[in-house]
């Protein structure tokens, strides 16, 4: 079928599955498209048919218009992680503080600008996207705001009061059902960072947690769009008599927390289907009071969209030991397999591989086996799973396994470098357990990202894909502690801080391509006490909120980060952490670390970032590239070696694949088919959010959000679009 004219665009509806483009009649001639959700439409599929920026005039392209947000957020990790959304002409943004604003998307003209912190609430994390409804002339902006959803008047800005509790409803209800953590549930640090999505009347919606001890479980949750009222919960640590509750151990919903979707959802408009993908289950690394396969933690869950009742989940990881959640939601497509066209969601993972399954039915549209992995060496209570799911097609697209011969060769020093490391580390299958000794492992941070990715209507999906190598060690908290000075505010960062940071806060190490938890042993020496208290109370990047721990233990945990600890007498761990959290655990994550070479570097061989392109069609690869480069390398000769990334791609009818998300900080536009870059542009700062593409009064914009300190790259608050310049 062919896209090159797009005066009718009939065939489009019939392609794309959820009709988001149905709002143009059969003869009208292109002059606005929208791009109204989170990933383009309901389904996900960051996809656009526009076609008037193409492969042949791409070289034309230039900044049209700018919005300066006054938002610059210093301080690592603070990434501006926001895809806006255009409807009728309008751009929806959220500003790196969270403030809604609303803009002309032709000229940038801002019209209204909305501060949530009229609610007195304050944000816990990034806010990728917001949500838009509409009903005659109810027209509705609803966004995630730390643990609370609310809503604006699109057309004035104004907070709409009617909705839930004088404006704002909060996400800790979905947990009343739950004995335990349903008792106190404000107690528990929750937050949105992606956001729901709509059926009709109804907006789904995940949330975001801590995967310690102290995680709330992470149950889906549905509203009603116009009072807030709750609809629904599904739970996604069963409760008893629910299905899957024999896949843990006896009352683990007492104990356990997250298998929550934190990476927004996708919705079949048509059957009424909601498809939510779920993260591990607390605590990482160790699932000692866990045994069994743990459902829906790693899960693809199908859910009536009204009901909540489940249709249908696929399990990506049994038991997970390995932090594998779902990274980013599913895309529905429709592919042809055995010369039959079939609805399909495609579900990548961390850790680099790609699930295909039939939407209705959720079963595997090419082959997965339940392969043998390892269960030793495994720690003290630990019941690792013997298979795991492995889909034959299509192949992983990122590294899967760390040997001699895959370390670096960068230079001698470097080589000699991770060699070491690697003689003295456990390595082989990423499904070794994890140990006391400490193991190299892929699949930690990605593989795929929560930036996504993006499908085209013949079935081409495109994945942008990190290959990072991750140092991973286990601690025995008794005899550490045992071994340490311990004080209350080194027990509390332990058995809170620890699992990133590392013991004490040295676990993290720098380089070229900082790591995402940072060296906090000098953090006073950036920080003020004021900023940590902040820090800890609301959250930032990555890093959750802490509202959970008393505000008194959270002021023990800033005088041990600051060295102004007095002398009073130590507590016990365990004890300690049993006033505050229904169990302790006996193993810790001592660190997770990227492990990188002498000067920063990723520890294996390029391409260290990648873009692919895979139709799912067949399984097969079109073509897989270095995605991103190190000037410092390039200076120096080195072919493109790509670059850890962060961010997903939009794709185009004009054959174009659009994605910035690099450490070198480029907006690059790819040739589809061949994967060549045919246009870069360099940002005024790291642009890790997902750019969009819409048209407005005959003309096609792409939009770009700039700003984030993540490898430690300058921050920013710029949104730039792009267009051809008139003619």
């Amino acid at each position: 079928m062919n896209y090159s004219n797009l005066k009718y665009i009939t065939p489009i509806i019939c392609l794309l599955s959820t009709g988001v483009f149905a709002q143009h009649a059969k003869t009208k001639p292109v002059t606005d498209l929208d791009y109204r959700e989170y990933g383009g439409n309901k389904a996900g599929n960051r996809y656009t048919p526009l076609t008037q920026i193409n492969k042949t005039n791409v070289k034309d392209l230039q900044v049209n218009w700018t919005y300066d947000t006054g938002d610059n957020i210093g301080g690592r990790g603070n990434d501006w992680q926001y895809q806006p959304i255009v409807v009728k002409g309008v751009m929806y943004v959220v500003t790196p503080r969270a403030k809604l604003v609303a803009l002309d998307a032709a000229t940038g003209k801002q019209i209204w600008i909305f501060d949530p912190a009229v609610t007195g609430k304050r944000p816990g994390g990034p806010v990728r996207c917001v949500t838009y409804w509409e009903n005659g002339d109810d027209k509705r902006v609803i966004y995630n705001y730390g643990y609370v959803i609310l809503e604006v008047n699109a057309t004035t800005g104004e907070q709409i009061k009617t909705f839930g509790d004088d404006g704002l409803v909060d996400i800790h209800i979905g947990l009343k059902d739950n004995e335990v953590w349903g008792a106190d549930p404000q107690k528990w640090g929750m937050r949105n960072t992606s956001p729901g999505a709509i059926y009709k009347d109804v907006y789904v919606v995940g949330s975001s947690m801590s995967e310690g001890q102290d995680a709330p479980p992470g149950y889906i949750q549905a509203f009603n769009v116009v009072t807030g009222k709750l609809l629904w919960v599904f739970h996604t640590i069963p409760l008893p008599g629910e299905y899957g509750y024999d896949t843990w151990g006896k009352d683990s919903y007492k104990k356990l927390g997250a298998a929550n979707d934190w990476t927004g959802l996708v919705i079949d408009d048509k059957r009424g289907i909601a498809y939510v993908s779920t993260g591990s289950s607390s605590v990482d690394f160790y699932g000692g009071i866990r045994p069994g396969m743990n459902l829906f933690a790693n899960c693809i869950i199908a859910l009536d969209a009204k009901t909540g009742k489940r249709l249908w989940h696929f399990q990506t990881i049994h038991h997970d030991m390995w932090d594998r959640d779902l990274p980013c939601p599913g895309n529905l497509i429709t592919i042809t397999r055995n010369g039959k066209r079939v609805d399909a969601i495609a579900q990548p993972t961390k850790d680099g591989l790609l699930f295909v399954l039939d939407r209705v039915t959720g079963k595997p549209l090419f082959p997965v086996k339940e392969t043998k992995v390892p269960t030793t060496p495994a720690l003290p209570g630990e019941h690792p799973w013997p298979t795991q799911p492995i889909p034959t097609l299509p192949k992983p697209f990122a590294m899967q396994e760390l040997t001699e011969k895959t370390i670096t060769d960068r230079t001698p020093e470097a080589h000699a470098y991770v060699l070491e490391r690697y003689k003295n580390s456990l390595h082989g299958s990423k499904y070794m357990p994890p140990s006391e000794q400490g193991t190299l492992y892929f699949g930690f941070g990605g593989g795929a990202e929560w930036g996504g990715t993006a499908v085209d209507p013949k079935g081409i999906m495109y994945i942008n894909a990190n290959n990072m190598l991750w140092w991973q060690k286990m601690t025995d908290v008794a005899k550490r502690d045992a071994l340490a000075s311990v004080t209350p505010g080194s027990t509390l960062f332990n058995a809170t801080c620890a699992s990133c940071h590392g013991s004490n806060g040295g676990g993290a190490n720098g380089g070229d391509g900082a790591q995402p938890y940072p060296v906090l042993t000098n953090v006073g020496d950036r920080l003020t006490r004021d900023q940590i208290t902040t820090i800890l109370e609301t959250g930032r990047g990555r890093m959750p909120s802490f509202q959970n721990i008393p505000k008194a233990d959270r002021d023990l945990i800033v005088d041990f980060l600051l060295h102004t600890e007095k002398n009073v007498p130590a507590r016990n761990n365990a004890g300690r952490q049993r006033q505050t959290t229904p169990w302790s655990t006996p193993y810790q994550n001592n660190g997770t670390q990227q492990f990188r070479d002498n000067e920063g570097y990723p520890a294996m061989k390029a391409p260290w970032g990648t873009l692919n392109a895979i139709n799912l069609n067949t399984g097969a690869y079109l073509w897989q590239v270095p995605l991103g480069e190190y000037p410092a390398l390039m200076a120096k000769g080195l072919p493109p070696t790509g670059t850890e990334n962060h961010g997903g791609a939009v794709v185009t009818g004009g054959g174009l694949l659009f994605i910035a998300a690099t450490y070198d900080e480029n907006l690059r536009a790819y040739d589809t088919k061949t994967g060549k870059v045919i246009w870069k542009y360099k940002l005024p700062a790291g642009g890790f959010a997902t750019p969009i593409s819409y048209m407005v009064n005959g003309k096609q914009y792409v939009t770009i959000v700039c700003g984030g300190t993540r490898y430690n790259l300058k921050p920013g608050g710029t949104m730039l679009t792009f267009a051809l310049p008139n003619k």
